[in-house]
C-alpha cells in the first residue's frame, strides 16, 4: 500500500499537534514541515525525522495532503497555492477573515477535484458525536469556553479564535435559521475582544447563550442543553456527558417553611474517547483517498464562519465595553 505524502505549514503550537499526528499514522509519510522561523522548524523536523523548509512552496509537488496552521491572514494565500497544485488541504479555523475568500477556496477545491476541510476539531470529539444522538428540539443552550490568556494569539479575538467552535456545534444541533443575535465584548490584553457574550435566537424559539474568554484563570469547556425531557451537560475536556431527567417532585409543608423536594435520574453516557485531531486528520485522508463523505457540507462550513463574522460586525458597530 502506497503511503500518503503529508506536510504541515506552520509549526507553532497547533501545527506541532498536526505534525505529531501525521508521524503516528502508519499509512502516512511525513515528507516535510514548513515555517518562517528557521530555528523552530529545524527543531521540529529533527524531532520527527522529516525535512524542514522555510518556504512552503518547496512542499508543492511533494505532498498529497497538507495541514495549514499559519496566522489567519495568510490562510487564503497558502491554501490557494496548495489547492491549485492539486493538494488536499486541512485548513485550521478560522478559515479566512472574509466569507468571499472562503467561498473562493471551496470553489477552487471543487474545480481541482481535491478535498478542503476546516479544522473544527470539536466535531470529532466523541462526546459531541454522542450529543447529537440525544439532543432533540432544544429550548436553551448554554456554552462556556473559558481559559487564561495565551500571548501567541495576536490577530484574532475570542470570537474567531475559540467561540467559533461552539457556534459551529450549536448550528448543527439547532436545525433552524438564526433570527437575531446580540453580542457584548471586552478587550483586556489585546486590541480585540478577549471575552465575549453572544446570544443567538433561532426562528424555532431556541435560545443559545455563548460565553468565551481568554481572561479567566481556569480552563472550562462545557455546554448545557435544556429540552423537554432532559437537561444535558457536556464537558469537552473530560469527553463526558450526563443527562438529568426528572423522577419525582413534591411540596413539603412544615411549621417553619414550605420546602420543595425534587429527585432526578442521572444517566452517564458512554463516550468512546480518542484523540479528536487524529480522527479529524484520518477523516481528511479517508475523504482524499477513499472518497469518504465529509462530516459536514460546504454550506455548513460556510454558515459557521458567516455567523461568527456577523457577531464581529455587531461588536464593531456597538463597540467593546
Amino acid at each position: 500500500m502506497q503511503k500518503v505524502r503529508a506536510g504541515v505549514v506552520g509549526v507553532g503550537q497547533m501545527g506541532q499537534y498536526h505534525v505529531g499526528v501525521y508521524s503516528e499514522l502508519f499509512n502516512v509519510e511525513l515528507v516535510g514541515v514548513a515555517d518562517c522561523d528557521e530555528d523552530r522548524v529545524t527543531a521540529i523536523a529533527e524531532k520527527y525525522k522529516t525535512i524542514p523548509v522555510t518556504d512552503y512552496h518547496e512542499l508543492l509537488g511533494a505532498v498529497d495532503v497538507v495541514s495549514i496552521a499559519v496566522p489567519t491572514s495568510l490562510h487564503y494565500r497558502v491554501a490557494r497555492d496548495f489547492l491549485e497544485a492539486g493538494v488536499h488541504v486541512l485548513l485550521e479555523k478560522p478559515m479566512t477573515h472574509t466569507l468571499e475568500e472562503a467561498r473562493k477556496l471551496f470553489r477552487l477545491a471543487e474545480a481541482q477535484n481535491v478535498v478542503l476541510h476546516v479544522g473544527h476539531v470539536e466535531r470529532f470529539n466523541g462526546a459531541v458525536q454522542e450529543l447529537k444522538k440525544i439532543v432533540q428540539d432544544p429550548w436553551l443552550i448554554e456554552s462556556r469556553r473559558l481559559g487564561p490568556f495565551v500571548p501567541r494569539i495576536k490577530e484574532d479575538g475570542v470570537i474567531l479564535d475559540i467561540m467559533i467552535h461552539d457556534i459551529d456545534i450549536i448550528l448543527n444541533l439547532v436545525h433552524s435559521p438564526v433570527r437575531r443575535m446580540y453580542a457584548l465584548g471586552k478587550a483586556i490584553y489585546t486590541d480585540h475582544e478577549d471575552l465575549a457574550n453572544v446570544q443567538i435566537c433561532f426562528q424555532n424559539g431556541c435560545i443559545a447563550n455563548i460565553i468565551a474568554s481568554r481572561a479567566t484563570e481556569i480552563k472550562i469547556r462545557t455546554m448545557a442543553i435544556t429540552q423537554r425531557d432532559a437537561y444535558i451537560v457536556l464537558d469537552y475536556t473530560d469527553q463526558d456527558i450526563r443527562v438529568h431527567r426528572q423522577a419525582s417532585s413534591e411540596h413539603l409543608v412544615t411549621r417553619g417553611a414550605l420546602r420543595y423536594k425534587q429527585e432526578s435520574l442521572i444517566e452517564r453516557i458512554f463516550v468512546h474517547k480518542e484523540n479528536p485531531l487524529k480522527l479529524e486528520i484520518k477523516h481528511l485522508i479517508d475523504c482524499a483517498t477513499e472518497g469518504a463523505i465529509r462530516v459536514v457540507s460546504v454550506d455548513e462550513e460556510l454558515r459557521s464562519l458567516q455567523v461568527a463574522l456577523q457577531v464581529l460586525e455587531i461588536l464593531d458597530k456597538d463597540g467593546l465595553v
